[in-house]
C-alpha cells in the first residue's frame, strides 16, 4: 500500500522540504540535524537511506530519535543520535556536507552564545558544504519587538527569543567566509513573530 504524502514526509519544515525538491540534499551527503527535537525533519531522510546524524540537548528528544531510527533504519547505530548542545558538538572539524539548524539559534542567551552556536555548526561543516538555518528574527516587525537586553526580545506572541536582523545575518555570513546560496526569506506569522531562512555555503 502506497504511503500518503503525510506519511512519507511527516512534519518536515516546509523550507527544508524545498531544499529536497531543489536537489540540495542528496544521498551521497553526510547530514547533521543539530537540535533535532523528536526528529520531525529527518524521518523521511532516515526512511530513504540518507546518512543522517542528530543531536539535541534534550535526552527525551534524542530517545524519540533513537526509536525513530531503530524503526526506520535496518542497521541503525545508536551513535547516530546523541545528547549534546549545539555550542559543544563532539564531531571532528569538517564532518558534514549539510547541516540543519531548524528553530534552534533563537534560543541563544546572548550574542556570544549565538556566535558560539553558529561557529560550532560551521566548524563541523565541510568546505563547500551548506548550512540550512531557520530562526526567529525581527525582519519586517522591528517596531513590534520589545527589547530585553543582550539581543533578546519579547515577541507579540508572548515568547522571549534572541533575534537577528538582515544586517546581522549578512555580517555573520561574511565573517564566516560563507555566501548565501539562497536569498534570505522571512515569513511573518499572523503578526506575532517572524521566521527567517538563512542558507549559507562554506567557501573554504
Amino acid at each position: 500500500m502506497q504511503m500518503s504524502i503525510k506519511e512519507q514526509f511527516g512534519d518536515i519544515d516546509i523550507y527544508l522540504f524545498d531544499q529536497l525538491l531543489k536537489g540540495r540534499i542528496t544521498k551521497e551527503l553526510r547530514i547533521l540535524d543539530a537540535g533535532c527535537g523528536s526528529g520531525r525533519n529527518i524521518a523521511y531522510l532516515l526512511r530513504e537511506g540518507y546518512e543522517v546524524y542528530a543531536t539535541d540537548r534534550s535526552e527525551a528528544a534524542v530517545l524519540e530519535v533513537q526509536k525513530l531510527g531503530a524503526a526506520l533504519v535496518p542497521d541503525w547505530q545508536k551513535d547516530r543520535a546523541c545528547v549534546e548542545a549545539v555550542e559543544q558538538l563532539s564531531f571532528p572539524d569538517r564532518s558534514f556536507d549539510f547541516v540543519i539548524s531548524s528553530a534552534v539559534l533563537h534560543f541563544a542567551e546572548h550574542e556570544a552564545h549565538f556566535e558560539q552556536m553558529v561557529q560550532e555548526l560551521w566548524r563541523v561543516l565541510k568546505p563547500g558544504g551548506r548550512l540550512f538555518a531557520r530562526l526567529a528574527s525581527s525582519i519586517g516587525m522591528e517596531s513590534a519587538m520589545q527589547p530585553l537586553g543582550n539581543e533578546r526580545y519579547l515577541l507579540p506572541d508572548g515568547s522571549t527569543r534572541f533575534l537577528v536582523n538582515e544586517e546581522r545575518l549578512l555580517q555573520m555570513t561574511k565573517k564566516l567566509n560563507g555566501e548565501l546560496y539562497e536569498p534570505l526569506k522571512t515569513v511573518i506569522v499572523a503578526g506575532k513573530r517572524c521566521m527567517t531562512t538563512w542558507c549559507i555555503q562554506k567557501l573554504g
